[in-house]
């Protein structure tokens, strides 16, 4: 009897190895309370496509199963990054993070446990120029382009309006202080004049007086660089009911449809904003199709750069033949650049293919190329947003 429970115990503890060996992990860390609540949905659901493809298409390595466990950053609250992180890194043991996606939550999740543990992070909307500047040992890339980028871009775009004066106010943290410092830079060079420019402390509930002294300067455009479910929507609330402002502009935070509904369809109607966009490729034809079978809304803001860091994390780690680490980073570098054959979203088998027969492969995204930089960085377009008939609207790149 003795020797038939032991027999069975071991036989027990295997089967446990070796679920636990057939699956791979690839973690999310997202906001998903706080000030982009309502935008991180459709960014889960882009990496939890990816997923679902790789798994339908024999999944990783050899026939192990792609999971992902998530953990909510807040956005705001570095603490709750840092121990959502450490949760991923130290106790579900993931091979690598996709995420975060606020800039903060970026840079707290790295520093305290993504890079102490050498795992590698895709964030698919941490836009700030701060992370660019990470000492991060090569392990935090973006599939988004810098805000450095989207400033520039906004600044243009205005401008292009005939809107030569604005007052603008943006959240005091690296995203708000990094789109800003862009945006005013490129704004003023180019010939515009800005009126006021006033941080603000972000998740708070009056913000009248900051909106007294941006119309003091007389503008009549306000452009909020901050989160929409957050204080971006208490200010446009509290800047239209001073009735100081006509115009209302922002950046890639602003653009959900949860604001236009808190606000009202009729007072943000013409309201102004930029967002990373996709380039016309057909990759990004591709992806469109794939989500909408899947129900998802492919012109989500990062729901495609979501997408594509998936996808590219489990391409390096099929490259890098194991779950391990180590090497993860190399890894990434190989599959995301030329030279190779090209994999476009939801070719998952043809990949792994060409992967095993020591082939070269060069992905090419949803939002399109993943040509990362020395900083891990990648190129990217700008594309212009509009509130029209009570939703936003996208009306193409910005400078074509």
């Amino acid at each position: 009897m003795k020797k038939t429970v032991l027999a069975l115990a071991i036989a027990a503890s295997a089967a446990c190895a070796s679920a636990a060996q057939a699956e791979v992990k690839v973690g999310f860390l997202g906001g998903f309370t706080g000030g982009i609540e309502s935008l991180t949905p459709p960014i889960f659901d882009g990496a939890k496509l990816a997923m679902q493809e790789i798994n339908e298409q024999g999944g990783l390595l050899d026939g192990e199963e792609l999971v992902m466990p998530s953990g909510d950053t807040t956005c705001s609250d570095a603490a709750a990054a840092s121990n959502a992180a450490d949760r991923l890194v130290n106790s579900e043991q993931v091979t690598a993070i996709v995420g975060a996606l606020c800039t903060g939550a970026t840079i707290a999740a790295a520093n305290n446990a993504a890079i102490p543990g050498g795992v590698v992070m895709v964030s698919p909307a941490s836009t700030a120029p701060a992370v660019t500047d990470l000492d991060d040992n090569d392990l935090v890339f973006r599939t988004v382009p810098s805000d450095a980028f989207q400033g520039e871009q906004l600044a243009k775009l205005l401008l292009s309006k005939g809107i030569e004066d604005v007052a603008v106010t943006y959240v005091n943290n690296d995203y708000g202080q990094g789109l800003d410092s862009a945006f005013t830079d490129t704004f003023e060079a180019e010939g515009g004049t800005v009126t006021a420019n006033l941080a603000h402390e972000d998740n708070r509930a009056d913000y009248r007086s900051e909106i007294g002294q941006l119309s003091a300067g007389g503008s009549q455009t306000l452009v909020v660089l901050a989160y929409a479910d957050t204080s971006g929507q208490t200010i446009l609330r509290q800047a239209y009911e001073s009735g100081a402002f006509m115009q209302f502009a922002g950046g890639d935070g602003m653009v959900g449809n949860s604001l236009v509904e808190a606000i009202g369809a009729d007072v943000l109607e013409g309201m102004i904003a930029t967002r990373p966009g996709s380039p016309d490729t057909p990759g990004t034809a591709l992806f469109t199709e794939l989500a909408e079978s899947a129900g998802i809304d492919p012109s989500a803001v990062f729901a495609a750069q979501s997408y594509d860091a998936a996808f590219l994390l489990a391409l390096a780690i099929e490259k890098n033949g194991s779950a391990d680490r180590e090497g993860l980073s190399a890894a990434l570098r190989d599959v995301a650049s030329a030279p190779g054959e090209t994999i476009l979203p939801g070719e998952w088998e043809k990949a792994k293919q060409l992967l095993a027969e020591g082939q070269e492969i060069d992905y090419e995204g949803a939002s399109g190329s993943q040509d990362f930089d020395d900083n891990g960085d990648v190129p990217g377009i700008v594309v212009e947003m509009a509130v029209e008939d009570g939703a936003f609207v996208t009306k193409g790149p910005v400078g074509e």
